[in-house]
């Protein structure tokens, strides 16, 4: 319990982080859109371009971004038929996004550090594509299901810059080339932007903290897709593997898992404005799963680990 304590005081910062992009966007006008569309095609991009060139690249580590987008994908589609049974106001194709992805970047990205160091931090960021191809595709694709064709949504994963990083990253890495020594404070300030931007896009999408609940289905949907379904699958996984499959570390174990216990990703309440899809209901809930990941991930940590 010690090591939950120390945890909690450790993410505390990202936590006024929140706060202050609340101010941000209660005072001074800021724009989270704005900012998304920087982290989207500058600095997450970068991120993962940084962590894959740092991670210890073999056949299995790099099937990890695709094992992770398949879980995604069920999850978000199987939560979808549950949701549509329980929700009537429109809400439920947001649901998936909620579900089968998570704040594994600007949430989970100065956890891994943490936890893992330099090189399991790599080893996380290349779990971590996964999610965010599922966010960009499928998640995407079931969001604006009835709206747009599955075309539009492969056009935006072709689009999607961090796709070609991590491609870009995979192909130096495995060649041997560094990133250049002139180039890592670069890398470094931007990994740091990645999480206080992010965390901030979360205080500003919060117009009010009044009725953050919203809809009490559909936050409990998404909090037990998010909190007991992904985890228990992530658990089955690493049990799986470490007793029959033999194909994984316990560090990439201990990566996937980290990704099953993040908070709702911020991108929801992006995606969820753009699409105008009950974007208030989208933003409480990822305040509210936000808030519970203070004191969830380090005891489940404590646990796990």
């Amino acid at each position: 319990m010690a090591a939950a304590f120390a945890l909690f005081f450790k993410l505390i910062p990202l936590y006024v982080t929140v706060a202050l992009g609340w101010v941000a966007g209660r005072y001074l006008e800021a724009s989270g859109r704005h900012i998304a569309g920087i982290m989207l095609y500058v600095v997450t991009p970068s991120v993962v371009f940084s962590g894959v060139m740092a991670a210890p690249l073999s056949p299995e580590v790099i099937l990890l971004p695709f094992l992770v987008f398949g879980i995604s994908s069920v999850l978000g589609i199987v939560q979808l038929k549950l949701a549509r049974r329980v929700l009537s106001d429109g809400s439920a194709n947001i649901i998936p996004l909620c579900v089968g992805s998570g704040n594994t970047g600007y949430f989970g990205v100065p956890v891994a550090l943490l936890l893992f160091g330099e090189e399991g931090l790599g080893l996380y960021i290349v779990c971590m594509l996964g999610t965010t191809l599922f966010e960009n595709s499928v998640g995407f694709y079931l969001a604006v299901r009835g709206r747009y064709s599955i075309k539009d949504a492969l056009w935006r994963v072709l689009k999607l810059p961090s796709v070609y990083a991590f491609l870009a990253a995979v192909f130096l890495n495995l060649a041997g080339v560094g990133i250049p020594d002139i180039f890592v404070p670069l890398f470094e300030n931007l990994r740091g932007a990645y999480s206080i931007l992010g965390m901030m896009i979360i205080g500003m999408s919060i117009t009010s903290f009044r009725g953050l609940a919203g809809n009490v289905r559909f936050t409990a949907l998404a909090f037990f897709g998010k909190f007991v379904i992904w985890p228990l699958v992530a658990i089955v996984f690493w049990w799986l593997d470490s007793a029959v499959l033999g194909i994984y570390e316990p560090a990439v174990h201990k990566a996937m898992f980290l990704i099953s216990i993040t908070p709702i990703a911020a991108n929801t309440v992006v995606i969820a404005t753009l699409l105008d899809t009950s974007p208030r209901q989208a933003a409480g809930t990822v305040l509210l799963t936000t808030l519970f990941a203070l004191a969830f991930i380090p005891v489940m940590i404590s646990l796990a680990f």
